[in-house]
């Protein structure tokens, strides 16, 4: 059997810092010419035993964190890792620990990569069957730790997928006229990704796994500190896909409208109520 990309242990999820720059190595180049932004994919990417122990423990799934069933993001639904068992949890901590931000630093060339404690939007998310993620861009700026976004990395839980049963991650170029690459969600596969206000991406070909079984995955964002005022920080950007029954994202288009035409103090105090009734 081919060893792992990242030689973690299983039990104690310790990782060399030597092991973790050595697994970024031989990707890097290819990763940081990829276009249209820089992308990858990494397959038989940690310790199988470590995600089979994270199948196991995912039987039973815990309360969620956000659910979404619209146009643009329909049966997905994300859960925080802190409210998932130990062996899940202490996983995407040691995802957010300095070998594997060193692992992700030497793969992209980004420096002074910053895991996210808050696991804003991240952690386990599902996708039942018929339900997809439209393309789009992601949120640009944590406005808590007021940190810019640069990268996405997602693990995949899915055994024996095949194509034809929808979910594929894609890329698409930046004017939307074509997808460039797409991976389909195999077990053990890891997809890295910049991101920006133009990095397009998305599974929105449903899913129809023929018993029934959803698509999962890890997903983990890193950021910056390189935010600043002369910035927009904007929420995610959903395109249709041309030539496709994809749907406008209207309720973002709103809240943008009145963005711009309110006063940013008072948009400030309102922005939260206008979420909350989907506005």
């Amino acid at each position: 059997m081919t060893s792992p990309a990242l030689k973690m242990d299983p039990k104690t999820f310790s990782l060399s810092v030597d092991d973790a720059k050595t697994a970024a190595q031989p990707y890097a180049e290819a990763y940081r010419a990829a276009a249209p932004y820089a992308h990858g994919g990494i397959d038989n990417f940690l310790p199988p035993e470590i995600l089979e122990n994270v199948r196991a423990e995912l039987k039973e799934m815990p309360e969620a964190e956000s659910s979404f069933d619209r146009d643009q993001e329909r049966l997905k639904t994300s859960y925080s890792p802190e409210r998932l068992p130990a062996y899940t949890r202490n996983l995407f901590y040691a995802l957010n620990s300095r070998p594997f931000i060193l692992f992700l630093e030497e793969l992209t060339g980004i420096q002074g990569l910053i895991p996210d404690p808050y696991f804003m939007g991240g952690g386990i998310h599902m996708v039942s069957n018929g339900g997809h993620l439209d393309i789009h861009a992601d949120f640009n700026h944590h406005g808590k730790l007021n940190l810019e976004r640069r990268l996405n990395v997602l693990i995949y839980l899915n055994k024996d997928w095949k194509s034809e049963w929808g979910g594929e991650f894609e890329i698409w170029n930046k004017d939307m006229t074509q997808k460039v690459n797409s991976f389909v969600p195999i077990f053990n596969r890891m997809v890295c990704f910049n991101t920006g206000s133009d990095t397009w991406h998305g599974n929105p070909e449903p899913v129809n796994h023929p018993d029934g079984e959803p698509r999962l995955s890890i997903a983990l964002y890193y950021f910056t500190a390189t935010w600043d005022a002369s910035r927009k920080s904007h929420t995610t950007l959903f395109k249709p896909r041309p030539g496709t029954a994809d749907k406008e994202d209207r309720q973002v288009a709103r809240r943008e409208f009145v963005q711009n035409v309110l006063p940013p103090f008072i948009y400030r105090r309102i922005a939260g109520k206008l979420m909350r009734i989907g506005f």
